[in-house]
């Protein structure tokens, strides 16, 4: 499974915004911190705007920050909010239920609402009895149960949340550093 960079972005965003409790940041510096495009930031901010995971206002003291509390952000939910298609491969996309069976099963079969197109457009002739669906699917479950299970509070890196910040350029909290020394 490997993500776009939309839900790169979207992650990072959230991370950094993490990292600045309680503090208004600009896109100009979080594009900054990550040097990354300030344009497709853009694109993800309102998107995350509209999904809840952070607000935005704008004029003088403006800025973004989170809109719920790190341990209230599912890393699962961000992951499903900004990835358009989880198709595995090309046969969990809609539309690909062709093929049949023996006993005349025409469509169905699979992952419940992700099996799909086939190669170049056309349904997938082993749809209703290939297990590679079956296999995949599970691993995709799999893979989302993990991340269903995490927070962007466990994203902040615990012992490696100085470092972390250290490294985006943000001055940590006397807290933070005494924390860090400690670990």
């Amino acid at each position: 499974m490997r993500l776009t960079l939309y839900t790169d972005y979207a992650l990072r965003t959230l991370i950094y915004l993490g990292l600045r409790p309680g503090r208004r940041v600009s896109i100009r510096e979080i594009a900054a911190a990550y040097r990354i495009s300030e344009n497709h930031l853009v694109k993800v901010v309102h998107h995350l705007g509209q999904g809840g995971f952070i607000e935005t206002s704008r004029g003088k003291g403006g800025g973004l920050r989170l809109a719920r509390a790190p341990e209230e952000i599912g890393v699962g939910e961000v992951v499903r909010f900004t990835e358009e298609d989880m198709a595995l491969v090309a046969c969990f996309q809609p539309g690909n239920r062709g093929g049949g069976d023996a006993a005349g099963e025409g469509s169905g079969g699979g992952m419940e609402g992700g099996i799909g197109s086939g190669i170049g457009g056309r349904a997938c002739l082993l749809a209703n009895a290939c297990q590679a669906q079956l296999v995949l699917g599970e691993a995709l479950a799999a893979f989302m149960a993990v991340l269903d299970g995490r927070t962007l509070r466990d994203l902040l890196g615990g012992p490696r949340r100085a470092v972390m910040a250290a490294r985006l350029g943000i001055e940590a909290a006397a807290g933070e550093r005494a924390e860090a020394v400690a670990d």
